[in-house]
């Protein structure tokens, strides 16, 4: 019974292989010349200053929900452009509920003032 689980161990193995060696040899044979740019912290553009639990301004997550209303809408949009001649009047309203909710969160934001760039 364990014969069939060793082609699945040698996948997992090879799999390790291929992941884990091409790191260990750019480690090895890469160049190492770290300073203090390379060292310092660039997670939120700024030097962190504070506890690690401060409170963040609402603009780091506003930031997100755009790409999301923006980005996704078009995802989600060209499917529907494509097939709109078949999915008929459900698919209409379907998609007019959807630009609904993204025309809510893009009221949200620009209330926020999101849009508004300093």
């Amino acid at each position: 019974m364990l014969t069939h689980y060793l082609p699945v161990l040698i996948f997992l193995f090879i799999a390790l292989l291929i992941g884990v060696v091409p790191l260990m040899l750019g480690a090895a044979l890469g160049p190492s010349k770290p300073d203090s740019e390379k060292l310092s912290p660039y997670e939120c553009g700024f030097e962190a200053f504070e506890d690690a639990r401060m409170k963040f301004d609402v603009r780091y997550y506003l930031v997100a929900i755009l790409f999301i209303l923006f980005d996704l809408e078009i995802a989600f949009l060209f499917p529907w452009a494509v097939v709109f001649d078949q999915i008929g009047l459900v698919g209409f309203g379907a998609m007019l509920i959807f630009l609904g909710i993204l025309v809510i969160g893009f009221i949200y934001e620009w209330k926020k003032g999101a849009l508004e760039w300093e």
